[in-house]
């Protein structure tokens, strides 16, 4: 770890030393990339998701890519145990997204205004101003994707696997 910043810092200075650098430095950043990767395949072959990890003999494209994926953990510094830790959260989170999506009523910006404004019409804000604030001042906010929310966590388990790292 120290190292993969040390190169950072040699090629932008002190100032360029972030996570985010050093991560991609060390390939960490390739695991955001695999989530990102894996959850648009699973998405349009969602049936495959029960098939990936079900074989009691693996072929070796399966085995070659956990090596690869554990070699770029331990490479950055995870204990073999954060390893495993990080594969499994970051693989549940994935194959549980991609099991949500297609049940969500939602897939545009445009379909976010129609469900989220019928959804406010019929609602007593007093009695769920949680709700009403989330739709108000979130959902029907310019700028607001609904399809972007699978980015934030990968994000924030590679940030708590990090965290924990340290």
């Amino acid at each position: 770890m120290l190292e993969a910043a040390i190169r950072v810092a040699d090629r932008g200075g002190v100032e360029a030393i972030t996570m985010r650098r050093v991560a991609q430095e060390l390939g960490v950043e390739a695991i955001r990339a695999r989530a990102f990767s894996a959850r648009a395949v699973l998405s349009q072959h969602s049936w495959a998701l029960g098939l990936m990890d079900s074989r009691r003999n693996p072929g070796p494209a399966t085995l070659r890519h956990h090596d690869a994926v554990l070699g770029v953990l331990r490479r950055a510094g995870f204990t073999l145990v954060m390893a495993a830790h990080a594969v499994s959260l970051i693989d549940s989170y994935i194959s549980g997204f991609v099991l949500q999506e297609p049940n969500l009523p939602l897939t545009t910006p445009d379909e976010v205004d129609e469900v989220a404004g019928g959804i406010l019409e019929h609602l007593q804000a007093d009695e769920l101003p949680y709700l009403t604030e989330m739709i108000v001042d979130h959902a029907l906010q310019p700028g607001y994707d609904d399809t972007s929310e699978f980015g934030y966590g990968p994000d924030l388990i590679l940030d708590a696997l990090e965290a924990r790292r340290r």
